[in-house]
């Protein structure tokens, strides 16, 4: 794998998909603007002879109120997600700080994070352990570094070696030195603001009960027509970023780890995993985002996968298709192991 290659075309597409976030909310504004337009001049033709007019600053208030709600969004959901760091947020999934001192597994896990702690020159993360979730996986939470997270499911600690342990938390690493965590917070924040727009129309257009649809209702189906297709294009777009970050998090991973099977051996016991029928119920949909491994889709929702598809990944890593490594549980030793 030509990791430097790897993560400089991942930073390149990560910035061209942050440019097409601008570029977004600028059509927003526009079809907005267009929408409510029609909306009025609809109302008008039926309610007003002569011709037709928009009202004095039409669109310098529509394009205030949409900025509003969207800038607004992003700010308030961003604040949501920031309160409390890393650690609050791995809490709220139900996850607990490692044992170290009860468990060789805890204990090789959290000397793995000091580790590359040292390795990557970033201070060490809270090391956290998710107990009730069978499936490989793990997160990276928080706002910089200095409050950041790492969680890993029961299943990773169970099935992987030490050397697999590595590349799982090297690729956790790069989310956090790379910015990712604070990325992704800001991206949900902006997809939530362009959530609101069309969550304003529809409450415009819900609030009449009475069965007639007055000219508040009518504005409140042109805000939804306008604002569907920007909150599922910024949905796309946030995709797409994680995706691309995921791409960039796997090569730092082979480059810190300075081995293939490290994070591929993860990828590859993942893919067994799934092939045997097994379901990752890690986090929420409103962290998948976050996490080493998602749900993946077929069809038109894989625009919306925060993930690549584990085979890609794998192919990017060893540069060809590689099989399943079948899962095998790790033999348990004494904590007072000096390999650990």
């Amino acid at each position: 794998m030509r990791f430097f290659e790897s993560q400089a075309e991942a930073r390149r597409q990560t910035r061209r998909l942050l440019i097409l976030f601008g570029v977004t909310l600028v059509l927003l504004v526009v079809a907005v603007n267009a929408a409510l337009a029609l909306a009025w001049g609809l109302t008008w033709a039926f309610w007003m002879p002569g011709p037709f007019t928009l009202p004095a600053g039409f669109v310098a208030i529509n394009t205030s109120v949409v900025l509003l709600f969207v800038l607004g969004g992003w700010w308030l959901e961003t604040s949501r997600l920031q309160h409390g760091g890393g650690v609050a947020l791995a809490r709220q999934l139900g996850a607990r700080e490692a044992r170290p001192s009860g468990d060789f597994h805890e204990q090789r896990y959290v000397h793995i994070v000091d580790e590359l702690a040292i390795a990557s020159g970033l201070p060490a993360p809270a090391a956290l352990v998710l107990p009730r979730e069978g499936a490989i996986n793990a997160l990276a939470a928080g706002w910089d570094p200095s409050d950041a997270a790492i969680a890993v499911t029961q299943g990773a600690l169970d099935h992987l070696t030490r050397e697999e342990m590595q590349g799982l938390v090297a690729h956790e690493f790069s989310h956090i030195g790379e910015g990712d965590t604070r990325l992704n917070m800001r991206l949900c924040g902006m997809v939530f603001g362009l959530e609101m727009v069309y969550r304003l129309g529809q409450d415009l257009w819900e609030a009449d009960d009475d069965g007639r649809r007055h000219a508040a209702a009518l504005a409140g189906l042109a805000l939804m027509a306008a604002g569907w297709p920007g909150w599922m294009a910024g949905h796309a777009l946030q995709a797409a970023v994680a995706r691309q970050r995921e791409y960039l998090a796997d090569a730092r991973a082979v480059q810190w780890t300075r081995s293939r099977d490290a994070l591929g051996g993860v990828l590859r016991k993942a893919l067994a995993q799934r092939e045997q029928g097994s379901e990752d119920r890690t986090g929420s949909a409103q962290v998948q985002h976050m996490l080493l491994l998602g749900s993946e889709a077929g069809g038109l929702r894989h625009w919306f996968d925060a993930h690549p598809p584990l085979v890609q990944r794998i192919r990017r890593i060893y540069g060809r298709p590689m099989a399943p490594i079948p899962l095998g549980g790790a033999e348990r030793r004494a904590v007072t192991d000096p390999t650990a």
